[in-house]
């Protein structure tokens, strides 16, 4: 097995399975067959026209298509595993594939759960494997920038973190959130895209993307747009190793009587051991969607191609030799076969990205007790609040634990 024995495939490519291959999964999938290093061997979707699609694209047959992903873990002719399903499967499939000796590319949030994410993290180091988060502002250049001119001082000390996320769910198909229960297509193996989550019963409004606006799966956007911003501010903030140690949710809005209830209105301020503030806030207002670090010297502001600043002297300082510099990668996907074939780091570990993603989670929990909580870093628990350590894992149904 390639990492462990330093073999690969007789071609010489990486092969790669692909778990997940819906919108996300397929966007994903594109950017290794470009790859001239990764051959796509097998394909896995609990939806078949997903499997079928993915198929055509990937240039497989039916063979190579599965509904269960621990049959292509078992496969021994595959290297690594693009895991791109919800939330809610990351951890089961993530650990599978470790404990499989395959190397992952796996989506945002590390885990559905704080516990979750940990047991990854734990799963990957035990087996030595390389992981890449989903979390690719890592690798864009501007990103970068802003994080280097932060860490080295030329904003002054840094104040605060403010992170802006969409407020007004983004649904897709054109549901309400009000559908009642229908049958299940003959494509949808329902019963397996449920998974350890609670049993339902199946509406379309309920699958796919729209997952992430349900309780049950996700905290919507702060997780899912969180999990980015959050990550570029522990990146600029030089807190990869650690996270806030406290933390409280205000504003907390959700829709009533609606199968889409997770908080789509919030105010979550965290504060570091160090007095640092960071500050995630739903808003429609696009041009806040990002991270704005605010120093006494003045701010930088960064999303995706996007660099701002409070005063072009800033963004026109040219770095010297003896500045911090960051990891720098190209591309976050090539970056992921870099290191599966150097045993090299990645952009975003999963160390790293299990604290980005414990920050999304504590301020889920802060929404849901609706109080001010205390939180350790090291025991990544909260402190005298036994309400709030309880979802610190998901309950899970069947036969799915971990």
């Amino acid at each position: 097995m390639l990492g462990r024995a330093g073999a690969v495939s007789p071609n010489g490519k990486i092969r790669l399975a692909c778990i997940g291959v819906g919108g996300q999964g397929t966007s994903n999938m594109r950017a290794f067959l470009a790859d001239e290093r990764v051959q796509v061997v097998a394909i896995c979707d609990v939806d078949g026209q997903h499997r079928d699609s993915a198929m055509n694209l990937a240039k497989l047959t039916k063979a190579d298509c599965y509904n269960d992903f621990r049959e292509v873990i078992a496969r021994t002719d595959v290297d690594a595993v693009l895991n791109a399903t919800p939330d809610h499967w990351h951890s089961h499939i993530a650990i599978a594939a470790a404990k499989a000796g395959k190397d992952l590319y796996s989506e945002k949030p590390l885990g559905a759960s704080i516990g979750e994410g940990r047991a990854i993290c734990q799963a990957v180091a035990d087996n030595k494997r390389v992981l890449q988060c989903g979390t690719w502002r890592r690798s864009g250049l501007k990103v970068r920038m802003a994080c280097e001119l932060v860490r080295n001082g030329y904003i002054g000390q840094l104040k605060e973190i403010e992170v802006g996320v969409p407020g007004t769910f983004s649904i897709r198909g054109g549901f309400t959130g009000l559908e009642g229960p229908e049958p299940v297509p003959a494509h949808l193996d329902y019963a397996m895209w449920m998974g350890s989550t609670p049993e339902r019963p199946y509406t379309a409004a309920r699958c796919h993307f729209n997952f992430r606006w349900i309780d049950d799966y996700a905290p919507g956007y702060i997780t899912d747009w969180g999990a980015h911003f959050v990550d570029v501010a522990q990146w600029g903030a030089g807190m990869d190793e650690t996270t806030p140690v406290e933390v409280s949710a205000t504003q907390v809005k959700r829709r009533t009587k609606s199968l889409y209830d997770a908080p789509e209105h919030f105010r979550i301020e965290y504060r570091y051991a160090n007095g640092l503030k960071l500050t995630m806030f739903s808003t429609d207002d696009k041009a806040t969607y990002g991270t704005r670090f605010i120093g006494s010297d003045g701010w930088v502001f960064s999303e995706s191609e996007t660099l701002k600043a409070s005063s072009l002297d800033i963004l026109r300082i040219k770095m010297k030799d003896s500045d911090t510099r960051l990891f720098a990668s190209k591309h976050h996907h090539r970056n992921f076969i870099d290191a599966v074939l150097s045993r090299g780091p990645t952009a975003a570990s999963a160390e790293t990205a299990q604290r980005a993603a414990t920050i999304c989670h504590m301020g889920s929990i802060a929404a849901k007790i609706g109080q001010p909580l205390k939180f350790d870093p090291k025991t990544e628990r909260f402190d005298s609040n036994e309400a709030a350590n309880a979802m610190l894992m998901r309950s899970m149904r069947g036969p799915w634990k971990i």
